[in-house]
Formats: C-alpha cells, structure tokens, sequence
C-alpha cells in the first residue's frame, strides 16, 4: 500500500480532473481521518488520555481505520514501545537509526524480532472495538478509505471519479506522511521545550500537518496528557476537539499533567540552556582562582611598582588598561587608586550599571586577605 498509492496519486494529479466540491470534501475527510488517528489512535487508545462513550469510540475507530495505518492494535503497541524504549535498538522508529529509518524505513524493511520491546496492550485485548476492527480491519479500512469517500462524492456532486482519487487515494498518502512526520521531523527539527536528553522536539511546521502532533517534545514529557499544547497560541486542533466534544458528554476525564510540574521541566530546560551559553562567555578569573595579598602588600605594589589597583568588595581590581576608557574620565579613577571605593561604586559616586560590573569582572586582580583601615575607606560624596 505505501509504494502502490503515491503512484496512483500521482497518476490522479496528472489525469484527473478535481471538482471543487471534491476538493472541500477530500478536505473535510482529511481532518476526519486524521483525527481518528491523532485523537484516536494515539491520545484515546495508545495513551488512554481521556475516557470516551462506545459511540465516540466507535467513530473514532471508523475514522482511524479509514486512514489505513495498521490496526488500533499493532499501531498503539508499536507506539507504546516508542515511549519505552525511546530512541533504543527496541524503538521501533527510533530516530538515531536515520531519518528516512523513522519516518518510513521501519515499515518497508523486515526487522528482527528479538528487538521488539516488550509492553502491556491487556487493554486493549480486552477491548471490544478493537478485537472487532482487529478482526475485520481489511474490510472496514478499504471501505473507509476508498468506498465511504468514493460513494459520497458520487452521490452528492455526480463525481465517483474526483471521489476515490482524491478524497481516497490522494487523502490517504497524504495522511500517511504527515502522521509518519512525527516520528521523523519531530525527532529532528524543533525545540527541546522540556527535555534534551532524548530525540523528541517541539516543531510548529510539523504540528500544522498532524492536527497538533508536533509539540513532541511535550508528548514524550507528559504522554498522559490529553493535549500536546498547552498555550493559547499553539495549533492542537485535536485537544480543541477533544475538549469540545467533553461539553457533551461524549469524552471525559480529560487528563492534563500539573501545571506545577510541567512549569519546573520548562524552567529547568530554560536554566540548562542558559548555563550552556553562559559557559561560551567569558566571566573573568574565578574569585576563588585570585591570589590573597594583605592590604599592606596591596599599598606597596601601588605604591612601588605603579600598579593602578583599588578595591570593592574586598576585590582588587588593576584598571590600569582602562583609565582612557573610563566614560566618566580618568580622573575619577585615579584618585580612586590605591583606596578601597565600595561605596562610591555602590552609589556614593555613582551607582554603576549591570554592564560596568560585568566589564570589571575582566579587570580582577587578587583578594584582599584582612581587613581595611577605615583611613582607606570610600565615603559617599
């Protein structure tokens, strides 16, 4: 079926002719399908996010068989490995073994049996509906994704034709690869939002053809929550639906992850990138690198060697390369020379600027051992 249908889309995209009703409606069926699997296939049954009455499982069922990606059964099993084994030799569409490996590669190519993961799928066999797609899954895809669209175009706009190219076979391959992109471009592209030591990422482009699928990076973190987005802004048409069918009773016990915990993962990633930018700046010699001199070997050195040293915060700081600098001129740092300016630094003088205590972090030079005589202190002027 993967390598027969892009032919035969292709062959449609060449040949025939696409009404605009066909077109609304191959649409419209997309969306459909494509929640049968993103609500469905994956949120209902693979991740048990929400509860749901038989009839909105049934639909649910229907939908997601019309898009012709495997049984409700061996879909939510390979996806259940998938968080298990995360981006192991067990992961059945693990990222680290290629691009084209997890997004397609792993349902063309045989694998071995002995890699398959082991995971729980009790609920599922006991499970009515899908025992009952399980055993006549052929018949319920084809008629879904071939006979439903083909015979509804026909009947309502006269297009048999338009029906089964379009809102089947062009749908369906369609489908395919945008579901296929979150195992592949939404293990590759994108932000780790809140957590970087596996492949999932958040990406926006993939989202926008998977119903809201593509903020990976959160699924993978908070798999039992019904929504893969939680702001406002982000696109996850699939959460709106599931939410909007819960004011009818149709679905219920929406599960959303703690805010509190969800919020502590996104800091912590946020203070991980920081730090890894931190560490590529320059901050100066460590306090706890300087050497200690006494507040009389500090004098001498400025006094018989010239250095151009003063103090704040028991630091002695050598401005020597930064008097002509010094945007308030050189003279304020000349008379400070040789003196301890705490408080002048700190507002007495001037309170100087987040900027000039960075810059100064450059200019250190040792710590004061022992204390100052006050005859040396700063004085607020």
């Amino acid at each position: 079926m993967l390598g027969i249908t892009p032919i035969i889309a292709l062959y449609a995209l060449l040949n025939v002719e696409l009404q605009r009703q066909t077109l609304i409606f191959s649409l419209i069926f997309y969306l459909f399908t494509g929640f049968g699997i993103t609500g469905g296939y994956h949120r209902y049954w693979s991740h048990r996010t929400y509860d749901a009455t038989i009839p909105f499982q049934f639909v649910l069922m229907l939908a997601g068989s019309g898009s012709i990606q495997g049984s409700i059964k061996w879909w939510s099993r390979d996806h259940r490995a998938h968080h298990r084994y995360t981006d192991t030799i067990k992961d059945p569409y693990s990222a680290h073994r290629g691009l084209f490996w997890a997004h397609i590669g792993w349902m063309l190519f045989k694998k071995d049996k002995k890699n398959n993961g082991k995971v729980d799928i009790s609920d599922l066999n006991s499970d009515w509906i899908v025992n009952f797609q399980e055993k006549y899954y052929g018949i319920i895809a084809m008629f879904m994704s071939f006979g439903l669209p083909t015979i509804l175009c026909g009947l309502l706009f006269n297009d048999y034709k338009g029906g089964f190219y379009y809102a089947g076979v062009v749908r369906q391959v369609l489908l395919h690869h945008s579901t296929f992109c979150v195992n592949s471009m939404a293990h590759y592209f994108g932000e780790h939002t809140f957590d970087d030591n596996r492949t999932p990422r958040d990406h926006f482009i993939t989202a926008l053809v998977t119903l809201g699928e593509g903020y990976h990076n959160f699924h993978h973190e908070f798999p039992s929550d019904y929504r893969n987005a939680i702001k406002f802004y982000q696109y996850d048409p699939t959460k709106w639906i599931i939410y909007f069918f819960s004011l009818f009773g149709a679905t219920y016990n929406l599960n959303e992850f703690s805010a509190n915990e969800i919020e502590k993962g996104r800091l912590q990633m946020q203070q991980k990138k920081i730090d890894i930018a931190r560490s590529k700046l320059s901050w100066g010699i460590p306090l706890e690198k300087l050497k200690k001199i006494t507040f009389e070997e500090f004098l001498r050195e400025v006094k018989y060697e010239k250095k151009k040293l003063f103090i704040i915060d028991k630091v002695i700081y050598n401005v020597e390369k930064f008097l002509s600098e010094h945007p308030g001129g050189k003279g304020f740092l000349i008379s400070s020379i040789g003196r301890e300016v705490t408080t002048s630094f700190n507002g007495g003088v001037y309170n100087h600027s987040n900027a000039a205590r960075n810059l100064m972090s450059h200019m250190r030079y040792a710590i004061l051992d022992g204390d100052i005589p006050d005859t040396h202190r700063s004085v607020e002027e």
